[in-house]
């Protein structure tokens, strides 16, 4: 894979990931504590698409990618309270 696939995989990744975190229960903790995550995905998926032929630059990539983990482990979590509950 290029980097550009590499990049278009993430940017998709991120795309998801926002809006599954989107759909946590409001009465969940983790959907609170995600909504910080969210917010700052939908905003580097913003800058990462006003250029749409470049590749991301090294520190996108990086800020991208800690987001995406960081949302998915959320995500995660916030599961595990629904399947407890």
């Amino acid at each position: 894979m290029t980097v550009i696939d590499d990049d278009l995989w993430l940017i998709n990744q991120a795309s998801l990931l926002a809006s599954r975190l989107e759909k946590l229960s409001a009465d969940s903790i983790w959907a609170r504590r995600s909504s910080g995550v969210r917010g700052n995905l939908l905003r580097e998926l913003e800058l990462a698409t006003v250029k749409k032929e470049a590749a991301l630059s090294a520190a996108q990539r990086s800020r991208l990618s800690s987001l995406v983990a960081l949302g998915f482990d959320y995500l995660n979590k916030g599961a595990r309270e629904k399947m407890v509950r």
